[in-house]
């Protein structure tokens, strides 16, 4: 291991190590109180961000001795923070958040900074900031709302950014961590990422002689997952396929290009009784996942399978709150629904990996570019994009609306440059006028998003035009709807979907 990645519970923790490792160099995710003794051989530290205060009692903390190693470290949002107040600088919670694009303008270049032009843009979620620095270190860069957005100790080597130059809507942030890797901390290139040959390799051994049992979703997530595993163990590996009523129009067809031995169980009813009047979106994720473990221990008990394989992928993971100082954003039916107790082990062959990342193994594996380029859809299924209790009809709706948007990406050729487009009904009616009479029915709201790793998000600005031709057949072709709006929300502060 080169560069030490120390994990204080950020959510793009997984991704500043990625981004190391794509560089060709190792780099290990380690917990944040890791000792100095077991640090002392790594060429570089990184403090990720996380999401306490400095100053809350049961904050993460670092071995204060690392300091004094003498190798190169590079704090990173509250890492950034962590490091100004061991080394007797002052943070304070301040006056206003900073989520999303700010401008950084330069103040005193650093060796992070090298051969990059100033001012950029820069992806920042935060609300403490930094304030004071000790008398040897200097100010390098400066936002609207933080005086101290990036500071040096050049001599000692220790640096902190505000901001977060691991996610790609920071302007050079690449940049930046290949000066402290290569330019700061002296690392030599030495990794080569995992290939489709390795997981299928992996899944062999893993999983040996072992029947095992797979829900197919139509998403790239679970078809690369079942592709892959499939290669692995082959007829040992059961599809199953589980119609809930919240799928998308074309789930079937998408899940028949894989020619797995395929089973086709419709469970719409159970679903929509047990969905009957539920309206937080965590419990709706939590009785969805808990029907669909149900559902596939029945199956598997047929089939006799002793495993589980999900295409659960590390953005799942982080958002569910699966490491130890990480906030639960949201319950995935594949992560934060299971039960404690299982029945069946479970597999997750796509664990570590971010969505971009998935894609490329799926195209080594030989699956169609229909699959590799289809949008993100989400575990729950439509339950999260309809706010509120979940009907059959309101799926139905929100189903036919998402078909539409996707269709007019389709023709202005949208479709393939963003992440996803789709729909979310309102719990809420609002006042149209339609045939010259008064109408009284639901808004949709259209949300579409451009993003690579499904950790950041800006919503696409889609032409009004294309907007305009979504809204009019949407209005036109679904009578329960008079009232279309745009989703124009970052992530953060917002999440990709509504629930």
């Amino acid at each position: 291991m080169d560069i030490a990645v120390l994990d204080f519970g950020g959510q793009y923790c997984h991704m500043i190590s990625r981004r190391i490792r794509a560089l060709g160099v190792h780099a290990e995710i380690l917990p944040a109180g890791t000792s100095a003794a077991q640090l002392k051989d790594v060429k570089g530290v990184i403090l990720s961000g996380g999401a306490a205060s400095v100053y809350d009692k049961n904050a993460p903390q670092m071995d204060a001795a690392v300091l004094s190693l003498g190798i190169p470290i590079l704090g990173i949002c509250y890492g950034h923070q962590l490091l100004a107040h061991a080394l007797g600088g002052k943070v304070t919670s301040g006056s206003s958040g900073e989520y999303g694009i700010t401008e950084l303008r330069i103040r005193r270049k650093n060796r992070l900074m090298k051969n990059l032009i100033f001012p950029i843009n820069v992806w920042m979620n935060h609300r403490d900031v930094v304030t004071d620095l000790p008398k040897e270190y200097s100010i390098s860069g400066s936002t609207r709302d933080s005086k101290i957005a990036a500071f040096s100790d050049e001599k000692n080597k220790i640096y902190g950014l505000q901001f977060h130059p691991e996610v790609t809507h920071t302007e050079n942030g690449d940049e930046m961590l290949q000066n402290f890797v290569f330019g700061v901390c002296k690392a030599a290139k030495n990794y080569r990422p995992k290939t489709a040959d390795d997981l299928v390799h992996e899944a062999r051994i893993d999983i040996g002689q072992r029947k095992a049992i797979i829900a197919l979703s139509g998403g790239i997530d679970s078809a690369t997952a079942a592709t892959l595993v499939s290669k692995a163990i082959g007829d040992n590996l059961v599809a199953v396929y589980v119609d809930t009523g919240l799928m998308g129009e074309s789930d079937i067809a998408f899940v028949k290009q894989l020619r797995l031995n395929l089973t086709v169980i419709d469970a719409k009813e159970k679903f929509f009784t047990r969905l009957e009047g539920v309206t937080d979106p965590e419990q709706k994720r939590k009785i969805i996942g808990k029907t669909f473990i149900e559902i596939f221990e029945d199956a598997a008990k047929k089939e006799k399978a002793a495993v589980l394989v999900q295409g659960t992928i590390y953005s799942d993971r982080i958002e569910s709150g699966s490491t130890k100082h990480s906030s639960t954003i949201k319950s995935h039916h594949n992560v934060g629904g299971l039960p404690k107790k299982m029945n069946l082990e479970l597999y997750e062959p796509l664990r570590d990996l971010y969505k971009d990342e998935v894609r490329q193994i799926a195209a080594q594996l030989g699956l169609s570019k229909d699959i590799i380029n289809r949008h993100v859809f989400p575990g729950p299924g439509l339950a999260i994009r309809i706010v509120g209790e979940v009907t059959e009809e309101k799926a139905g709706l929100v189903r036919r609306a998402t078909e539409i948007i996707e269709e007019e990406l389709k023709k202005a050729g949208l479709y393939e440059k963003v992440w996803m487009g789709f729909a979310v009904l309102l719990p809420i009616k609002s006042v149209g006028i339609q045939g010259d009479e008064r109408s009284y029915k639901y808004p949709i709201v259209v949300r579409i998003i451009e993003s690579k790793d499904a950790m950041t998000a800006n919503f696409a600005k889609v032409p009004y035009e294309i907007l305009e031709k979504i809204s009019t057949r949407i209005t036109n072709e679904i009578r329960e709807v008079n009232r279309v709006v745009y989703d124009i929300s970052n992530k953060p502060p917002a999440t990709m979907e509504w629930e």
